[in-house]
């Protein structure tokens, strides 16, 4: 896939290659907020972990900057995360949301994050730039509710790990294999879990005054049995 990559000021289109996916669950720094996340899932029928964080792998296929997806039903939703990604011998971060099965999150988790494509924001900033001033970036979703464009979620960067430990946390090194990509987690929705027809999602960076933006709309799939 075709991306636009930003480094210092310079920005530049380059092809992502992802042979391996990553999609880090339970990242919470705050113990409170990831409790309340965990506890909103487990409304839903979802076990919680017994630690934390928890790495899942699922299909390089499933990564997709497109802006319609289809899922199977109606269980599904969306959630922003930032994601890093590691190709050109750099790290870049973007924003992408791990849209999942929820039903299916009930039974098997690890099933449900490969059911659903994972929709990325086809920008990408160089984790250099933003690194000094990490934790001022913030994050944020949208959901379309009853025609109206309604703030599902919104927070700092700083309710997930740093970014450096969730690698290490997974590789046992300081660095993502090369065309790796990792979600890397979320924090609670503004009146619980719910799916929407449309999901829109950005990472905003409040020093260098700019933002990533991505968005999506499902078409769902019959469930025939």
């Amino acid at each position: 896939m075709l991306v636009t990559v930003y480094k210092g000021q310079t920005a530049e289109t380059k092809e992502l290659s992802i042979t391996k996916a990553i999609v880090a669950g339970w990242t919470g720094r705050d113990k409170t907020a990831l409790e309340k996340h965990i506890k909103e899932l487990e409304e839903l029928g979802v076990p919680r972990p017994v630690s934390t964080p928890v790495y899942y792998r699922v299909s390089a296929s499933r990564i997709t900057t497109d802006r319609e997806i289809e899922t199977i039903g109606g269980d599904s939703s969306g959630e922003v995360e930032f994601v890093l990604a590691q190709f050109d011998g750099e790290l870049w971060v973007g924003v992408g949301s791990d849209h999942t099965d929820r039903k299916a999150e009930t039974y098997n988790v690890t099933v449900s994050k490969q059911m659903c494509e994972k929709p990325i924001a086809g920008e990408f900033w160089a984790y250099a730039d933003v690194a000094p001033h990490w934790d001022q970036l913030v994050m944020r979703s949208y959901i379309e509710e009853k025609g109206e464009r309604v703030l599902y979620q919104e927070g700092s960067v700083t309710a997930m790990q740093d970014p450096l430990a969730l690698i290490k946390g997974y590789e046992g090194k300081a660095a993502l294999d090369d065309h790796a990509l990792m979600f890397c987690g979320t924090f609670a929705a503004r009146g619980g879990i719910r799916p929407a027809d449309v999901f829109e999602y950005e990472i905003h960076d409040h020093v260098l005054n700019r933002t990533i933006r991505h968005g999506y709309r499902l078409t769902k799939l019959p469930v025939l049995g």
